[in-house]
């Protein structure tokens, strides 16, 4: 049997209540804590059937080791993991063209987080990672994604040079980031089926999963820094997809 997770955070708990209630087997809340943000989560909790458990500050801050719990927390069962053999619905079943974000050796949780939170904002189709040199889809990754976790296709798989290939057999455009690339992110066309490769901070994307690119772009940097933050570096990409496609504001 899959080990139950604990997620925390507002906008985490309220994602999980809201989109997959059925996966919640405990909620608990810090009693002497007001917020609004506890108010809707608790209607969402007695609309799904869940009973709150009203605690101390303590009992939390034993549960979570790492990060701001802000007085709720939820214990969930696993979601179904996704892999490579996922990807073809994936793909099939996106609204519009593809957009798929690929992160190489990122390891920092807080970066996977914030990658997850500006791909939902993106409206990305699926997140694909390594299984090994990746960080986890952890307490500490659903906190800095704010419900993005949730809600976001998250794809770990084996073998991260073969998913290119597949999606490439899918019609989807492999395009690479690196600073010594030719070719301007914003002379680049993002228009159709598209995935966004993001290497590690420094090291990069690794030479395999380079070679595995269609194309390779960089961000114009102007200033005297060598690169940015890989999760602020996502952003930049996804949303010169996001002008590209002339996406409206709903």
């Amino acid at each position: 049997m899959s080990k139950k997770e604990d997620v925390y955070g507002i906008h985490s708990v309220q994602a999980i209540l809201t989109h997959y209630p059925e996966r919640v087997t405990e909620l608990f809340i810090q009693k002497d804590r007001e917020d609004g943000g506890h108010e809707q989560i608790v209607k969402l909790a007695h609309q799904a059937g869940v009973r709150p458990q009203y605690c101390q500050r303590k009992t939390l801050d034993q549960r979570v080791s790492e990060g701001n719990h802000q007085g709720v927390l939820v214990v969930v069962t696993p979601a179904p993991q996704l892999t490579e053999n996922d990807l073809p619905a994936l793909i099939e079943n996106a609204k519009g063209p593809a957009l798929v974000l690929v992160l190489d050796q990122v390891t920092d949780p807080h970066n996977l987080g914030a990658c997850l939170r500006t791909a939902d904002a993106a409206g990305v189709t699926a997140v694909i990672v390594p299984k090994d040199k990746s960080a986890r889809l952890n307490g500490t990754v659903r906190k800095v994604a704010s419900g993005a976790a949730e809600v976001v296709p998250f794809v770990a798989v084996t073998n991260l040079a073969r998913a290119l290939r597949e999606l490439q057999q899918l019609g989807v455009w492999v395009m690479g980031t690196a600073g010594e690339a030719t070719t301007s992110l914003y002379d680049s066309k993002l228009t159709g089926p598209v995935a966004i490769v993001m290497g590690a901070e420094g090291a990069g994307m690794r030479r395999l999963t380079r070679d595995m690119c269609d194309e390779l772009m960089a961000i114009p940097l102007q200033g005297t820094v060598s690169s940015l933050n890989v999760s602020v570096a996502t952003g930049v990409c996804l949303f010169e997809v996001v002008r590209q496609r002339g996406t409206s504001l709903k």
